[in-house]
């Protein structure tokens, strides 16, 4: 602690400042100034249900068992139809169902999310199943194809929540999500209804507008099979229009309809399966088929449990592939996961969730489940049913040990049309509604045509082209952003504040907005006062990195170049003395008469309330452009900041020779130099002490710790730091009304001496 003596008129005022250095070592203070306890906090972090399962009490337990059963009920007939999607046989899809609800409970953040089989992956992993096969005819089957990409894609995910980088999906905006999940519901859909309708003969796995055109031109083909089909499809969506009906007409009976809904998957499911039973049983034929496709066996209980069989070969067979399905793991469980949270009143952690996807998938592979992730539909109806812990996930567990174990009999007869019904009714949900896609063009034009060109991929492409597409243009859309980030010049307005009484006076606050009125959200009657002349205040909305640096130093220059006077009278300078970049004006045009017109710029004053970072090649720009208007001016030219609340911004300002109020020719001219110049070095003086930088480095980033209320709030070793964009533009109008003043004392002194 420092104690100073500083005077303010007649008073003498004494007050301790602290001066702590911003430095490296600072920086590294955040990251952890306990590393055990960081480490300790980090290994119970892993398993969330440490915190919550010594309270657990019979309140959470009814509304667990409720939430368990309810879904157990749901996902039993969905796992099956989603193995169905994945070409695998339906025993996969319980695997992963099992496996999926069991284990996550244990490292789960949501309260909500349901994991298991889910529409989108199971499509993705039938794809990535038929690249393989197609590429090596023969040689894997396509229950090992799955589990080893749900290996290699649950330590991908796995080793991205260790390491904390769960901030990489926050890259992937909404609407593209919910592009590409429309695209795909779109496919799947189309995928579907051939096996709906019994119609056969084309590959269901290719582009959805093929699958389309073949689909209605094997209507005529249609078989026995769109009987159970469509009057499944027609029982679900009936069900649940009625239950939605009634629970609006009677609302004390909401509860009881809502369940009634739920249950709509697994009452059709038993009444297409006695169909089926009753009118294939006497059915075979000689050839051994029935009249139309069931199930058939389905083995009981867990046939395939033991050490995943991974084969190097058929790792590099599907590498290309592995990205899409690691993203679609991860990218949809954080999107459903989020949502609910929101929802709900409550906060997930994204590491934590990819932590426990990647530990249910590679757990999964040791009952050869295929990849599993959170479902959108079994989550909401989890939600939905009052679920009150991630307990609930065991009670769903069970139902689905119960179905392999004791249903498996009666899953011979369900009909596959059946399960084709279930999945159109589950997936169509998926698809945006048009009024949510209206939202997007209306927040943000861009983001619709994001959405857009990932559905439109999808459907014409592939997910995986799909996917790679909202990417590729959300980073595009970001970086655009972070390119050319919005600029504004600013003007004063004057507030009329009403007082609280008629005894005092009405007080009035200044406040800066654009000059520009397209670009002013307030009545175009008000009068806009620009600054003063000689005055440019200007405010940056993005931090001044390395990708927009270029883009302020254009902005600034050129509008010194347009609006301030040349301080050279370029009528007396030959034409062969100009620099080739600046020939002159035309002939019979008076440069010097316009340029006589305008003012001499004295002051940029420049609002940082939006930047958050700068770097090196911003302070550089910077100090290119206090040089390039000083050139143009022939004077000094100061320049003032306002609103820096980061204290390494202050630091590289000061680095750059900014905010000190020294000359500039005593201030470095250049300081991220890609080739070093060799030559004289007289033209990049440096200060005239090395620790001078350093010094108003440390004494800049001070915090003050002031005893007075007299005493001044901004630091006086940083002038031109200043606490908002009012006192910075009085004080750059105040500077350059002295430096006129002195200005003209001088030219009366010269007279004088003259005469």
């Amino acid at each position: 602690m420092a104690s100073r003596v500083k005077k303010f008129g007649k008073r003498v005022i004494g007050y301790h400042e602290s001066v702590p250095v911003v430095s490296v070592k600072d920086w590294a203070s955040h990251i952890s100034r306990d590393p055990k306890r960081d480490a300790r906090e980090y290994l119970e972090s892993l398993f969330p249900i440490l915190q919550w399962i010594t309270r657990y009490n019979f309140g959470w337990l009814y509304g667990d068992v409720i939430a368990g059963l309810t879904v157990g009920m749901v996902v039993v007939p969905q796992s099956m139809s989603y193995a169905q999607i994945a070409t695998l046989p339906p025993e996969y899809g319980l695997y992963s169902a099992f496996v999926g609800v069991l284990i996550y409970c244990l490292f789960a953040t949501s309260k909500d999310v349901s994991i298991g089989p889910v529409a989108v992956m199971s499509l993705t992993v039938s794809q990535i199943i038929k690249h393989v096969q197609d590429n090596h005819p023969g040689v894997w089957e396509g229950p090992q194809i799955a589990t080893t990409v749900a290996f290699i894609s649950g330590i991908i995910v796995l080793g991205i929540g260790i390491l904390r980088l769960g901030w990489l999906v926050e890259f992937i905006p909404a609407p593209a999500v919910s592009g590409f999940m429309t695209g795909s519901a779109v496919n799947i859909v189309s995928g579907q209804v051939p096996g709906l309708m019994g119609i056969t003969g084309f590959d269901t796995r290719a582009a959805t507008y093929k699958v389309i055109i073949n689909t209605l031109k094997g209507l005529p083909g249609t078989k026995l099979d769109a009987a159970w089909g469509l009057t499944g499809l027609f029982g679900l969506y009936a069900i649940r229009m009625i239950c939605d009906f009634l629970s609006r007409k009677y609302p004390r009976r909401k509860r009881l309809f809502f369940f009634a809904s739920v249950f709509r998957n697994a009452f059709v499911i038993i009444v297409l399966t006695i169909a089926s039973w009753l009118y294939c049983r006497r059915r075979l034929s000689a050839s051994g088929k029935y009249p139309i496709k069931i199930l058939q066996n389905v083995p009981r209980g867990f046939k395939h449990v033991g050490t995943p069989n991974i084969d190097g070969e058929l790792v590099s067979a599907l590498a290309g592939q592995l990205p899409v399905a690691t993203i679609i793991l991860l990218l949809e469980h954080i999107a459903i996961s989020k949502s609910f949270g929101r929802v709900n009143g409550y906060k997930i952690n994204p590491n934590q969730e990819l932590i426990a996807i990647g530990v249910t998938n590679l757990i999964g592979t040791v009952f050869s489940a295929y990849p599993a992730t959170g479902s959108f539909s079994r989550s909401a109806l989890k939600s939905k049913s009052g679920v009150r812990t991630p307990a609930a996930g065991i009670l769903t567990s069970v139902v689905v040990i119960v179905a392999l174990y004791g249903l498996t009999a009666a899953f011979f007869w369900i009909p596959n049309a059946g399960l084709s019904a279930v999945i159109i009714h589950a997936v169509a949900d998926l698809v945006a509604s048009p009024s949510q896609v209206y939202t997007y063009w209306k927040v943000s034009p861009l983001e619709f045509i994001i959405w857009l060109a990932a559905v439109l991929v999808t459907i014409f492409s592939s997910i995986e082209n799909g996917i790679y597409t909202s990417i590729c243009a959300s980073l595009a859309l970001l970086l655009i952003r972070v390119a050319r980030p919005r600029g504004y010049f600013l003007g004063k307005v004057t507030l009329y504040l009403d007082s609280t009484t008629k005894s005092q006076p009405t007080d009035t606050r200044d406040v800066y907005v654009p000059l520009n009125p397209k670009a002013r959200l307030m009545n175009a009657d008000v009068k806009v006062i620009p600054p003063a002349p000689g005055i440019i205040v200007y405010r940056h909305e993005e931090s001044l990195v390395y990708p927009n640096a270029s883009l302020v130093n254009t902005t600034l220059r050129d509008y010194v170049k347009e609006h301030m006077r040349r301080g050279i009278d370029m009528s007396t300078v030959k034409l062969s003395d100009r620099p080739w970049n600046d020939p002159g004006p035309r002939p019979g045009h008076d440069e010097n008469a316009e340029n006589l017109k305008k003012p001499l710029l004295k002051a940029i004053v420049l609002d940082f309330a939006a930047v958050s970072q700068i770097d090196t090649t911003g302070v550089q720009t910077l100090i290119d452009t206090r040089n390039e208007v000083e050139r143009w001016t022939d004077a000094p030219v100061e320049f003032h900041f306002a609103t820096i609340l980061s204290p390494w911004i202050r630091r590289a300002l000061v680095a750059g020779g900014f905010g000190t109020g020294a000359p500039s020719s005593s201030l470095p001219k250049e300081i991220a130099a890609v080739v070093p110049y060799r030559g004289d070095r007289s033209d990049y003086a440096a200060p005239e002490k090395s620790d001078d930088i350093e010094e108003q480095i440390a004494t800049s980033n001070s915090e003050t710790s002031i005893s007075s209320p007299a005493a001044p709030i901004a630091l006086e070793d940083t002038p031109f730091f200043h606490l908002d964009i009012v006192q910075a533009v009085r004080a750059a109008e105040r500077n350059a009304l002295d430096t006129s003043d002195r200005a003209s004392v001088t030219g009366s002194e010269r007279s004088t001496s003259k005469l």
